[in-house]
């Protein structure tokens, strides 16, 4: 049998360190918390905030990245849909993403705190951003919409992967909140059946490769009658440009999608075996 000496150990140790990405050479790199500005600079606000992490995502915090989410950063989306004014004492959603569970797409949104922007909701707007896997927790420590979360939750995707979404596709997904946010606060319409809707239709264009502004228009009505869904003329047109939006900006989506995919399959699990095999057989 050939003698292993312990350099020779260490050194395939190293060898072994250094294939591994740096955004995901331990599990806590994969995980990452965003904080409304509001929520970090309050020790009981933040306290709150944490226990349902710790709670619903079984994770020890210690360790995990942290980034804050502050007015000004919410302020440069909102500006550009609705026009709406965050001060610093309004950011108050939070989310943790955890990229461990890399296969599906989930999002676990606090019912009790989170008040508009319900879990599909999230979800449809992240993957007409192209993200498709992790799971997602957003909660609030006091009742708030929601609305500004998304923007924290691509930012903790961005921290994770080191990849950063191209502002086009920040701007698609978060206008698409937006507009379900403002149908559902100003109508009857429920949150789940708006949301249902909107995947439909977006699935519809997507499939077909529509970018016209009417035809999509009509997508829409079509949808509407079918699923006995009554919202106004002037909600379906912004819905129709939202969607538009998205899909004009699907190759920006794509190019994010396989920098990602590049990133989370640049372990290189074949050579690391070899390596191994080198030394121990």
């Amino acid at each position: 049998m050939r003698k292993i000496s312990i350099g020779m150990i260490l050194l395939s140790i190293l060898v072994i360190g250094m294939l591994i990405p740096a955004g995901f050479s331990t599990n806590d790199n994969q995980v990452v918390i965003t904080y409304g500005e509001t929520t970090q600079h309050n020790a009981n606000y933040k306290s709150t905030v944490d226990t349902f992490f710790k709670n619903q995502a079984g994770i020890d915090l210690n360790g995990v990245n942290t980034k804050t989410i502050t007015a000004d950063e919410v302020n440069k989306i909102s500006s550009t849909i609705t026009g709406k004014y965050y001060n610093s004492e309004q950011i108050f959603s939070s989310a943790l993403v955890d990229l461990n569970d890399n296969d599906n797409l989930e999002v676990s949104v606090d019912k009790s705190t989170i008040t508009t922007i319900t879990g599909d909701m999230y979800l449809s707007a992240l993957k007409s951003a192209g993200i498709t896997s992790g799971h997602v927790y957003v909660t609030s420590p006091v009742t708030a919409t929601g609305e500004s979360a998304l923007a924290g939750i691509m930012n903790s995707y961005e921290v994770a992967t080191d990849v950063e979404i191209p502002d086009t596709v920040k701007e698609a997904a978060n206008n698409e909140i937006y507009t379900q946010s403002e149908i559902v606060q100003n109508s009857d319409v429920n949150a789940d059946d708006l949301s249902k809707l909107v995947d439909d239709v977006k699935e519809t264009v997507q499939e077909e490769n529509i970018t016209d502004h009417q035809t999509i228009v009509n997508i829409i009505n079509n949808y509407t009658v079918n699923y006995n869904i009554n919202i106004t003329n002037s909600d379906i047109e912004n819905l129709a440009d939202s969607i538009e939006q998205i899909q004009n900006v699907q190759g920006d989506i794509n190019n994010y999608q396989a920098e990602v995919s590049d990133v989370l399959n640049s372990t290189d699990t074949g050579s690391v075996d070899g390596i191994i095999n080198g030394l121990f057989n």
